[in-house]
């Protein structure tokens, strides 16, 4: 008797250490560079719920630092310890994309930013509007080939993802497309509902309420599936246009951090992204939840940054 009560008094003492040492390790700091309510912060908030249970008790807490199109988030990011504490959750553009739009950048994707997990990945789409009123792709590049007056686009802005997505979808379809740009995805497609552009690249989710309610309507999809959103929406490849893209958003920590804690990290999000609550969660979003390694991450933001660099190098688009 008097050893079990030994036995089960060492084991409080030891659970009770443990204890202590993991309330004095300094909490997993998720930086978010948008504001509050969008995706990114809904994923981090979501993540932020479950990585304790994975990280062994550790606490997770998510600081928002919005502005410059992620880019302050980024630089708070690149100025942190390399110490498995502080992590950045962000879209694909700043990695992929960025290096290539703007001249001057506050970071190195390759020296500042140590991969992770890729988190969930989203499409984009091709929305057409009162003013041109066609129903499919082909349909589009006839109607653009015999009036070229009638191909243009709006999107959410310069040096944008949709933006150098129409340039990629025009000369994969033979055909010029022309850019206006917008302050914004809702501007844009106030633009389409007013009648004062033919069509629009968007965000899948984000033109899904005008769709449904038969204002505008999508005629492809960018991914190389189809959207779960839109079942009965072919893809741009099944309609004879020979391109697909899609973003997504990553988890990355700052440069330098040691391989074994980027798994140690990557490890507990892929285990969180499993549970069919969270996977729900991102569905409802219009997010496809994948948890990657880093090392899966590094191919797939390899790849895509080869895949922007030439629509951006011949629009010949550059910002400062």
């Amino acid at each position: 008797m008097k050893r079990r009560s030994l036995l089960a008094a060492a084991a409080l003492t030891l659970a009770a250490c443990a204890a202590t040492a993991q309330s004095d390790k300094p909490p997993l700091r998720i930086l978010v560079g948008f504001p509050p309510g969008g995706s990114a912060d809904t994923i981090a908030r979501l993540l932020s719920e479950r990585l304790p249970a994975q990280l062994g008790g550790q606490a997770v807490v998510v600081d928002n630092k919005p502005g410059a199109a992620g880019r302050i988030a980024i630089d708070q990011l690149k100025n942190a310890a390399p110490d498995g504490n502080t992590v950045l959750i962000m879209p694909s553009g700043p990695v992929v994309l960025f290096p290539h739009v703007y001249r001057k950048l506050n970071y190195d994707v390759n020296k500042d930013l140590a991969p992770i997990s890729q988190l969930a990945a989203f499409q984009f789409c091709v929305v057409s509007g009162p003013k041109s009123n066609v129903k499919t792709m082909q349909e589009m590049i006839a109607r653009a080939k015999a009036d070229p007056s009638t191909a243009s686009y709006g999107s959410s802005g310069n040096g944008t993802v949709p933006h150098f997505l129409g340039l990629m979808i025009g000369e994969a379809a033979g055909i010029d497309f022309q850019h206006v740009p917008y302050q914004g995805g809702a501007p844009a497609m106030n633009a389409l509902l007013g009648g004062h552009i033919g069509y629009t690249m968007d965000v899948v989710t984000e033109a899904l309420e005008q769709h449904r309610a038969g204002k505008v309507r999508v005629i492809a999809v960018a991914g190389a599936q189809r959207a779960p959103q839109l079942p009965d929406v072919p893809t741009l490849r099944e309609q004879g246009v020979a391109m697909d893209a899609t973003a997504w958003f990553a988890m990355y920590g700052p440069g330098g951090l040691p391989a074994a804690q980027a798994q140690r990290i990557s490890q507990a999000v892929q285990a969180a992204l499993k549970e069919p609550a969270f996977a729900q969660r991102m569905s409802a979003l219009g997010l496809e939840p994948i948890g990657s390694s880093p090392e899966q991450l590094l191919a797939v933001q390899r790849a895509d940054f080869a895949k922007w660099a030439k629509p951006v190098k011949a629009s010949g688009f550059q910002a400062d």
